[in-house]
């Protein structure tokens, strides 16, 4: 798969600008804070209808702008597919797939596959559990775009739970009504938490193989990486597991695991109401990182840690390929500024593994910063626009 054309309206710095691109390697070279990174995230922003820079939509739109637009004309095997994104600044964001009618901008999702490399994947290692979380979530969904419906779910259900237990706690009071109805979202977030829960546990256990596959190519391969789960759900009892029985949990169902959450939410209730918070779900839980049976976070040497860190969108992309093995299905590879953060090997090794993907998109401060392997077309990115060098 790749992107054939992008345009853009009203997108961060850029008015209007066109991007004619191709399969192969494309290179962005610009001094920072030109917008090199802008026209990847948008391209990232077509294939999830998400930033992987911002948690809102509202910095995306330029300046004085109501609205921006996206807009990509995707090339897979023998088959051309144009979509357009419409991000509002005061209603729903909307789509069009081959000039249809609107269609809600989730409905877009996933057309179009690609995976990002960042400086800052690094937070995947040395920051706190959220960024693991998201990092698991996008992948879950990229796989099986309806599986973004099972995160909404989630996350409305606890936030209703929370206000339930925030007003319980601030009125000192609880009585027989807030109790039933606190079963009640109980129940609701036991249901919902299970669901997702399911979901993450299947994702990490098929990712797993190809994160050690992935760490052992970009390093002398001395130690093997893993990721485990780290649920707030407890195990079995006196199974002697650290972190709570998290092997056990990836065998059980989602009516097992539904029964797990509601005994843990009723052990845990006291302590939910005198804090005013849900203290038990996923959104709560951790991917712990492994690196030679030592946890990564805290232990890993600087080098260690960047390994691992892209390890784990190169273990994504593996993942996607086997996912979906029908020719020109692959993802787009997009690589944002990682070079200059890398040292020679794993530039060398890096650009080695990624220069066979149908498309890659790459972007630099200087041409230096490139490797040799991933020499290709090149744009000159200006201030507004971009200037081709093969021109």
């Amino acid at each position: 798969m790749y992107v054939q054309h992008l345009s853009l309206t009203d997108f961060r710095s850029y008015g209007q600008v066109e991007v004619p691109l191709e399969a192969g390697i494309t290179v962005f070279v610009g001094p920072n804070g030109v917008g090199k990174t802008n026209i990847v995230e948008a391209i990232g922003y077509l294939a999830s209808m998400s930033s992987h820079r911002v948690s809102t939509d509202k910095p995306l739109i330029a300046f004085d702008a109501e609205r921006a637009l996206i807009r990509g004309r995707l090339v897979r095997g023998a088959q051309t597919t144009s979509v357009e994104v419409e991000i509002n600044a005061d209603r729903a964001n909307r789509a069009r797939i081959n000039r249809a009618n609107p269609v809600r901008a989730s409905d877009a999702a996933g057309i179009l596959r690609t995976v990002l490399f960042a400086p800052e994947d690094l937070t995947l290692v040395k920051g706190d559990p959220s960024s693991r979380r998201r990092f698991l979530d996008e992948l879950m969904v990229t796989l099986l775009p309806h599986r973004a419906g099972i995160s909404a779910d989630y996350e409305r259900v606890l936030k209703q739970r929370n206000a339930l237990l925030k007003s319980a706690r601030i009125s000192g009071k609880f009585s027989a009504s807030h109790e039933a109805t606190l079963d009640v979202w109980d129940q609701h977030l036991a249901q919902a938490g299970a669901r997702l829960l399911h979901a993450r546990l299947e994702v990490l256990a098929q990712l797993q193989p190809h994160l050690e596959r992935a760490y052992r190519q970009l390093t002398d391969g001395s130690k093997t990486a893993e990721a485990i789960y780290r649920s707030t759900l407890s195990g079995p009892p006196n199974d002697g597991a650290p972190g709570g029985g998290d092997d056990f949990l990836g065998a059980l169902g989602v009516a097992d695991l539904t029964d797990r959450f509601i005994a843990e939410l009723l052990s845990q209730r006291k302590k939910e109401l005198d804090r005013g918070i849900s203290l038990v779900g996923p959104h709560r839980d951790d991917v712990e990182l492994i690196l030679g049976g030592t946890i990564a976070k805290g232990y890993a040497s600087h080098g260690e840690t960047w390994s691992l860190a892209l390890a784990l969108r190169l273990s994504s992309y593996y993942l996607l390929m086997d996912d979906d093995q029908t020719p020109g299905a692959g993802p787009v590879l997009i690589l944002d500024d990682v070079f200059a953060e890398l040292d020679a090997s794993r530039r060398k090794k890096l650009a080695a593994i990624v220069s066979g993907a149908e498309q890659v998109l790459v972007t630099a401060a200087v041409g230096e910063d490139i490797p040799e392997a991933l020499a290709g077309r090149q744009f000159q990115v200006i201030p507004g626009g971009l200037v081709d060098g093969d021109a």
